[in-house]
């Protein structure tokens, strides 16, 4: 099979859900409609974050990060897809496509180690109360998020590098909603067995190892709140706790279906499926599910629109 020189002029033909949907104008609509939501509501909730200083605690430190991880990763891809098929030019560059690769391997990485954190920061708030403004100073805060960027950058750069590098053939169809390497790699036309093996290992590691840290996290905090003797505070435990888990079941749910589950059990149009889900729909759901039933949250939305000061009164 032909090879075609992996210059930057050369450009890869994204076939994503659009193009294989028999409803593509109305998908493209969906698509539009969810961008804008989370655009609207991450850009929110990270302005009442950074505004409100009763919000200023570690645990809404870390779900703007959140929200700034999930505005970036659906920025990504949302737009492209979009206009791609408004134009009808459904062409990625070579480069373009090892940009795009490159920022959603980051942010991607750096959200499955965060989220991790944020149990860590549940599980400390819980169990160990009275230690808690020692164990989340402000310090440690921020050496998790930045922790959680320098993994994703790191991880993201090896691969991208490695996969861009290898010489692909003259189909140049991605068979995807986006520049993602297991898709690119069904294109290389040199041996890749070692390379995929690789792949599919990594990709088990680093969802495993937060998944399973996320796991360990909440079962120790599940005995301490059912041990708690206030119902009130019981509660309130187990609606914030509930919260982030609802987030890591969308998010690590997909993220397990395409990069954990072997090869056999992928098709184009599945992945692309589970792709926007948590590239699209998971980004524009995560700030409703935090901020709908808390309190805290909606507080600082009514300071805003008027309705009370930001500051707290002393």
């Amino acid at each position: 099979m032909e090879l075609w020189n992996t210059t930057w002029e050369n450009s890869f033909i994204l076939i994503g859900i659009i193009q294989d949907s028999k409803y593509p104008g109305l998908l493209c609509a969906t698509i539009s409609f969810l961008y804008l939501v989370a655009v609207i509501n991450n850009g929110l909730l990270i302005l009442l974050i950074t505004m409100d200083k009763r919000l200023h605690v570690p645990m809404y430190f870390f779900l703007s990060q959140l929200s700034l991880m999930d505005l970036l990763f659906t920025t990504v891809i949302s737009p492209k897809t979009v206009v791609d098929y408004l134009s009808g030019n459904n062409i990625i560059s070579f480069s373009g496509c090892g940009i795009q690769m490159f920022l959603e391997l980051t942010v991607g990485s750096s959200e499955d180690i965060l989220l991790a954190f944020m149990s860590y920061d549940r599980y400390v708030a819980i169990r160990h109360p009275l230690k808690y403004t020692v164990f989340m100073r402000p310090k440690v805060c921020w050496s998790m998020v930045a922790t959680s960027w320098l993994v994703g950058f790191i991880n993201s750069l090896v691969y991208t590098i490695y996969t861009m590098h290898l010489p692909f053939c003259k189909n140049r169809e991605i068979r995807h909603l986006f520049c993602e390497i297991p898709s690119l790699l069904k294109l290389a036309c040199v041996d890749i067995t070692k390379y995929q093996l690789m792949v599919y290992t990594m990709g088990v590691v680093l969802t495993l190892i937060p998944l399973s840290a996320i796991l360990a996290s909440y079962t120790l905090v599940l005995i301490a709140v059912f041990q708690m003797p206030s119902k009130q505070g019981k509660q309130k435990a187990l609606l914030t706790c509930s919260s982030h888990l609802t987030v890591v079941v969308l998010y690590y749910g997909n993220v397990v279906l395409i990069y954990v589950l072997p090869s056999a059990y992928h098709s184009p149009q599945r992945d692309n499926i589970f792709s926007v889900f948590y590239t699209i729909v998971t980004p524009a759901l995560n700030p409703l599910i935090y901020s709908l039933r808390n309190k805290d949250v909606l507080g600082a939305l009514k300071n805003l629109l008027g309705k009370g000061p930001l500051v707290p009164k002393l």
